[in-house]
């Protein structure tokens, strides 16, 4: 199974968040850990993206994501 790479730019556009926050968040473990692509370069899979959005739309309506998923 092939998966998508999201390059920051994208991961900025999708999530609503500044590249500065994106890594707040994935050094305190509450986003995704960008996958090395290049010694210059990182993504992230759009998988986890999209769970880690689930996951917040679930926080946000009191529900687990189990329930979001469905």
């Amino acid at each position: 199974m092939v998966q998508t790479i999201l390059r920051r730019y994208d991961v900025e556009r999708v999530t609503g968040l500044c590249r500065s926050a994106i890594y707040q968040q994935v050094a305190a473990g509450k986003f995704p850990k960008p996958l090395r692509l290049s010694a210059q370069s990182v993504g992230w899979l759009e998988s986890e993206i999209v769970e880690w959005q689930k996951a917040r739309i679930a926080e946000r309506d009191g529900t687990s994501e189990m329930e979001a998923a469905a």
